[in-house]
Protein backbone atom coordinates (compact mmCIF):
# COMPACT_ATOMS: atom_id res chain seq x y z
CA UNK A 1 0.00 0.00 0.00
CA UNK A 2 3.14 2.37 1.06
CA UNK A 3 4.00 2.08 -2.74
CA UNK A 4 1.16 4.02 -3.97
CA UNK A 5 1.84 7.24 -2.29
CA UNK A 6 4.23 9.24 -4.05
CA UNK A 7 7.35 10.81 -3.09
CA UNK A 8 8.63 14.42 -2.58
CA UNK A 9 9.51 14.44 -6.49
CA UNK A 10 6.85 12.76 -7.99
CA UNK A 11 4.21 14.97 -6.33
CA UNK A 12 6.68 17.72 -7.61
CA UNK A 13 6.04 16.36 -10.95
CA UNK A 14 1.96 15.73 -10.63
CA UNK A 15 1.31 19.03 -9.47
CA UNK A 16 3.38 20.72 -12.68
CA UNK A 17 1.57 18.36 -15.02
CA UNK A 18 -1.55 19.70 -13.32
CA UNK A 19 -0.78 23.69 -14.19
CA UNK A 20 -1.70 23.75 -17.46
CA UNK A 21 -5.32 22.15 -16.66
CA UNK A 22 -5.32 24.80 -13.17
CA UNK A 23 -5.10 28.05 -15.39
CA UNK A 24 -7.48 27.07 -17.85
CA UNK A 25 -9.86 26.18 -15.62
CA UNK A 26 -8.97 29.36 -14.15
CA UNK A 27 -9.57 31.17 -17.19
CA UNK A 28 -13.01 29.41 -17.95
CA UNK A 29 -14.11 30.75 -14.40
CA UNK A 30 -13.01 34.27 -15.22
CA UNK A 31 -15.28 33.89 -18.10
CA UNK A 32 -18.04 32.43 -17.17
CA UNK A 33 -18.27 34.82 -14.11
CA UNK A 34 -17.81 37.94 -16.99
CA UNK A 35 -20.71 36.32 -19.10
CA UNK A 36 -22.81 35.97 -16.13
CA UNK A 37 -22.83 39.67 -15.18
CA UNK A 38 -24.00 40.48 -18.67
CA UNK A 39 -26.57 38.21 -18.60
CA UNK A 40 -27.99 39.64 -15.93
CA UNK A 41 -27.64 43.21 -17.08
CA UNK A 42 -29.36 41.64 -20.02
CA UNK A 43 -32.31 40.14 -18.29
CA UNK A 44 -32.59 42.89 -16.25
CA UNK A 45 -33.01 45.37 -18.71
CA UNK A 46 -35.53 43.13 -20.76
CA UNK A 47 -37.76 42.80 -17.18
CA UNK A 48 -37.49 47.05 -17.33
CA UNK A 49 -38.95 46.80 -20.38
CA UNK A 50 -41.46 44.09 -20.11
CA UNK A 51 -42.82 46.88 -17.61
CA UNK A 52 -43.08 49.46 -19.42
CA UNK A 53 -46.77 49.95 -19.65
CA UNK A 54 -49.06 50.32 -22.91
CA UNK A 55 -50.58 53.12 -22.95
CA UNK A 56 -46.65 55.31 -22.01
CA UNK A 57 -46.72 56.64 -25.33
CA UNK A 58 -42.99 58.30 -24.84
CA UNK A 59 -41.49 54.67 -23.48
CA UNK A 60 -43.71 52.10 -25.99
CA UNK A 61 -41.13 52.10 -28.61
CA UNK A 62 -38.75 51.16 -26.51
CA UNK A 63 -40.36 47.27 -26.41
CA UNK A 64 -39.28 46.88 -29.78
CA UNK A 65 -35.62 45.98 -28.07
CA UNK A 66 -36.65 42.81 -26.48
CA UNK A 67 -36.42 41.18 -29.06
CA UNK A 68 -32.52 41.78 -29.85
CA UNK A 69 -31.83 41.59 -25.74
CA UNK A 70 -33.80 37.75 -25.90
CA UNK A 71 -31.42 37.08 -28.53
CA UNK A 72 -28.34 38.11 -26.71
CA UNK A 73 -29.64 36.49 -23.32
CA UNK A 74 -29.83 33.35 -26.29
CA UNK A 75 -26.57 33.70 -26.85
CA UNK A 76 -24.53 34.39 -23.91
CA UNK A 77 -26.64 31.40 -21.99
CA UNK A 78 -25.14 29.10 -25.11
CA UNK A 79 -21.89 30.66 -24.10
CA UNK A 80 -22.18 29.73 -20.66
CA UNK A 81 -22.95 26.59 -20.88
CA UNK A 82 -20.25 25.75 -23.20
CA UNK A 83 -17.47 27.09 -21.23
CA UNK A 84 -19.13 25.40 -18.53
CA UNK A 85 -18.66 22.04 -20.30
CA UNK A 86 -15.33 23.12 -21.17
CA UNK A 87 -14.51 23.28 -17.12
CA UNK A 88 -15.96 20.28 -16.82
CA UNK A 89 -13.70 18.45 -18.52
CA UNK A 90 -10.45 20.19 -17.14
CA UNK A 91 -12.16 19.25 -14.21
CA UNK A 92 -11.70 15.45 -14.76
CA UNK A 93 -8.45 16.31 -16.61
CA UNK A 94 -7.02 17.56 -13.33
CA UNK A 95 -8.91 13.99 -12.03
CA UNK A 96 -7.45 11.77 -14.57
CA UNK A 97 -3.84 13.28 -13.98
CA UNK A 98 -3.67 13.58 -10.31
CA UNK A 99 -5.25 9.90 -10.01
CA UNK A 100 -3.16 8.52 -12.99
CA UNK A 101 -0.31 9.52 -11.66
CA UNK A 102 -0.59 8.39 -7.89
CA UNK A 103 -1.20 4.90 -8.74
CA UNK A 104 1.09 5.04 -12.12
CA UNK A 105 -0.71 4.31 -14.67
CA UNK A 106 -0.56 5.81 -18.79
CA UNK A 107 -3.18 8.46 -19.74
CA UNK A 108 -1.00 10.81 -22.17
CA UNK A 109 -3.67 9.73 -25.14
CA UNK A 110 -6.71 10.26 -23.01
CA UNK A 111 -5.88 13.52 -21.52
CA UNK A 112 -4.65 15.26 -24.68
CA UNK A 113 -7.90 14.30 -25.97
CA UNK A 114 -9.88 15.66 -23.38
CA UNK A 115 -7.86 18.94 -23.16
CA UNK A 116 -8.83 19.20 -26.90
CA UNK A 117 -12.38 18.73 -26.34
CA UNK A 118 -12.63 21.66 -23.27
CA UNK A 119 -10.84 23.81 -25.94
CA UNK A 120 -13.24 23.25 -28.72
CA UNK A 121 -16.00 24.06 -25.98
CA UNK A 122 -14.29 26.92 -24.76
CA UNK A 123 -13.89 27.87 -28.54
CA UNK A 124 -17.70 27.32 -28.52
CA UNK A 125 -18.59 29.73 -25.96
CA UNK A 126 -15.90 32.40 -27.22
CA UNK A 127 -17.51 31.99 -30.90
CA UNK A 128 -21.15 32.98 -28.77
CA UNK A 129 -19.97 35.72 -26.73
CA UNK A 130 -18.38 37.66 -30.17
CA UNK A 131 -21.73 37.18 -31.36
CA UNK A 132 -23.75 38.96 -28.11
CA UNK A 133 -20.48 41.47 -27.75
CA UNK A 134 -21.70 42.32 -31.86
CA UNK A 135 -25.13 42.89 -31.55
CA UNK A 136 -24.88 44.36 -27.81
CA UNK A 137 -24.73 47.70 -28.22
CA UNK A 138 -27.67 49.36 -29.27
CA UNK A 139 -29.19 53.19 -29.35
CA UNK A 140 -32.20 51.40 -27.25
CA UNK A 141 -29.70 51.07 -24.47
CA UNK A 142 -28.64 54.20 -23.96
CA UNK A 143 -33.11 55.24 -22.57
CA UNK A 144 -35.23 53.93 -19.25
Amino acid sequence: MLEFVPDLPRLTMIFSQATAPTFFLGAVAGFVSLMSSRLSAVVTRIRGLNGIPGDDPARAHLKTDIDRLRRRARLLNRAIVASLVSGICATILLAIVFTSEFFGLKYAYGAGLLFVVATLFLGAGLVSFAQEARIGLSEADEYE
